[in-house]
């Protein structure tokens, strides 16, 4: 069920502080990492969203007790020890990604019996790289529908560490998070280290260190010989830090800190700095090469208007979640912009690169799109439109900037934002001035 359409009317100007909801990527990593660990880890800062819903009703499901106080955004998590209580469960992950593939890799891992799906769109996700490595280390997945895509059942005994494994690196970094994070938990581990060998260009490598950072936290330091390596040693299995924070989300910063750029500013987001994990919060470095006035501290970012934002070709491959709002910010550059870099998001709420490029010509873009590229010509002929965002948090997101670009702009489905920021549009709207 959709939500009522939400109609953005011009704004002239924007300013303010943004306090940042905590990170998706982070939240569900360190949640199953500590639902996974031996001992209990206090969570700071967890995101409250729909993803991280997923997560923990399935945390729930598989046994595992997390105490939630959602008014403090944090949680308390039971570590289970390297194994799960309950070993036979059918989960149900929606379109959480950060959900459904780490799960997959944890469970076939450990072995059971599991069923695990999502809505449909998650069944047009792939997951073939991710269950083929799986596979080579003796896991038990099947697919109940189409062959490379969920819905899944896993059964056996598990996977054995040791050897080598393959696995590609150009569809989606979280194969490589899923396996890297369930390979402590595999028959064998005691003993043998298993080395996973990237066979394609590795995209969003920054999500990679994310994982592996917290991998690390839990006691658990994975090997990078070369770039294309990574080894999990032998022996070490989880243990609670005790307690850890999560940083504010850096793609959610690239929306505030575009509408800074955009309409004059300052606007500060709090949450994320200089001293962030998250690769995304380089948008803020990108945002400053096409002309806008950034500023860093140390858990904070600010920008505001700096003259004409430029334009040129724009590599995203480290940042594909926050370059969706360089689409918008190319709508008032001095020239024409190309993003590459950006194939993943074909597999990702949507297809994001057909959907980008369908909504900005509603605006009146002229736009060029490609297999991994979007090219956005700037205009100055921009128009009202309703924005289709095909329950994509992101595409409502990033057409919200439209509004800052002299033109009002209809949001469809503005609820969706709920799956990461579901007090999005009050924050966007706060940085308005009373008579905006």
């Amino acid at each position: 069920m959709t939500s009522p359409d939400l109609t953005l009317a011009p704004l002239s100007h924007v300013e303010g502080t943004i306090a940042l909801p905590g990170s998706k990527s982070i939240s569900n990593r360190i949640l199953l990492i500590a639902a996974l660990a031996r001992g209990t880890t206090r969570v700071e800062g967890v995101l409250e969203a729909d993803d991280t819903d997923r997560m923990i009703e399935a945390l729930d499901r598989l046994g595992v007790r997390v105490e939630r106080d959602r008014a403090a955004r944090r949680c308390v998590v039971h570590g289970a020890g390297g194994a799960l209580p309950v070993r036979a469960a059918k989960l149900m992950l929606g379109n959480a990604g950060t959900a459904f593939r780490p799960l997959t890799a944890v469970l076939a891992t450990l072995g059971g019996d599991y069923e695990l799906d999502g809505v449909a769109r998650m069944r047009e996700r792939p997951v073939g790289d991710l269950v083929d490595a799986l596979r080579a280390l003796g896991a038990e997945v099947r697919y109940l529908g189409q062959s490379g895509y969920p819905p899944l059942a896993i059964g056996g005994a598990g996977a054995r560490a040791g050897g080598t494994v393959p696995i590609r690196g150009d569809v989606s970094s979280q194969f490589l998070t899923a396996l890297l994070m369930a390979l402590p938990l595999a028959r064998g581990s005691e003993v043998a280290s298993t080395r996973v060998a990237v066979t394609t260009p590795l995209i969003s490598r920054p999500y990679v260190e994310i994982t592996t950072r917290l991998m690390k936290r839990f006691g658990v330091e994975v090997a990078t010989p070369d770039a294309s390596t990574f080894v999990v040693p032998a022996g070490p299995r989880y243990a609670s830090p005790g307690a850890i924070g999560v940083e504010g989300d850096a793609s959610s910063a690239s929306y505030f800190l575009a509408a800074g750029a955009l309409g004059g500013g300052p606007v500060r987001v709090t949450g994320v700095g200089r001293d962030a994990i998250q690769g995304d919060v380089a948008f803020a470095d990108v945002l400053a090469g096409l002309g806008a006035d950034v500023r860093f501290g140390p858990d904070w970012i600010e920008a505001r208007a700096g003259g004409p934002l430029a334009g040129g070709t724009i590599d995203c491959t480290a940042i594909p979640d926050a370059a969706m709002t360089l689409a918008i910010t190319a709508l008032a550059a001095g020239e024409p912009t190309t993003l590459t870099g950006i194939a993943s998001w074909r597999v990702k709420e949507t297809d994001r690169i057909a959907a980008m490029a369908a909504e900005l010509r509603k605006v009146g873009a002229t736009v060029e799109e490609g297999a991994d590229r979007l090219t956005v010509h700037p205009t100055r002929a921009l128009r009202h439109a309703a924005i289709d965002t095909y329950d994509d948090h992101r595409m409502a997101m990033c057409f919200s900037l439209v509004a800052l670009l002299g033109v009002p702009v209809t949001i469809r489905d503005p609820a969706c934002v709920g799956k990461t920021f579901p007090a999005y549009f009050d924050a966007f709207r706060s940085l308005a001035p009373a008579g905006g």
